[in-house]
């Protein structure tokens, strides 16, 4: 029997993983109405009943707790940009660092554009890359005005950065994307821009 794939329960209610509980029945609520089969204009059975799956997990402070811990190994899998063996001192190595820095922060920044933003440990993780490799990409990124460090001490991407970025294929999964950027390829583009440019 295969396992079944994870499930994003977070992704599929519209919710960052620390929504407080209210906030997460009062998302529930809009998008159960919006998705309910009884729904004439936006009724839609499959999307309902991932929304009632997802609160049903989250909803449960046990449940939640387990699920976040599941939630936090696959994201770490999930967001690797990139195999720490190839982190090197190479120029190449360099420009895929700092594509894959701004992709992260990118997809934080779209979720929660006043304060999204991610820490060095999350970055170290989701890259795959000891936070050693991380200091001269992050120290170049800021020179450049393409990243700020927020109050709360995380990074996050600057209009500079988004609009650099703009110019870039994203280095993550299309499911890691908001639903306007999907893709069924393996990596996403933003609107009416070329693939397989690289940051010079």
């Amino acid at each position: 029997m295969t396992q079944r794939p994870f499930v994003d329960y977070y992704e599929a209610l519209q919710l960052s993983p620390s929504a407080s509980q209210e906030t997460l029945e009062r998302v529930y609520r809009l998008l159960a109405k919006r998705y309910h089969p009884d729904n004439q204009t936006s009724g839609d059975a499959t999307r309902f009943a991932d929304v009632l799956e997802a609160f049903t997990v989250l909803s449960d402070a046990e449940k939640r707790a387990a699920y976040d811990v599941q939630y936090d190994e696959n994201r770490s899998a999930t967001w690797k940009v990139f195999d720490q063996t190839t982190a090197g001192d190479g120029r190449a190595e360099d420009r895929q660092l700092f594509h894959g820095i701004l992709s992260l922060l990118y997809v934080a920044r779209r979720r929660d554009p006043r304060a999204g933003g991610l820490g060095a440990i999350n970055l170290e993780k989701m890259l795959g890359c000891p936070q050693q490799h991380l200091e001269f990409p992050l120290w170049y990124l800021r020179q450049r005005g393409w990243i700020e460090t927020l109050d709360t001490g995380q990074m996050a991407i600057t209009v500079e950065g988004i609009e650099k970025l703009s110019n870039q294929e994203l280095s993550l999964p299309p499911d890691r994307l908001l639903p306007e950027f999907t893709s069924p390829s393996a990596s996403v583009s933003l609107p009416g821009q070329p693939n397989g440019s690289t940051i010079s």
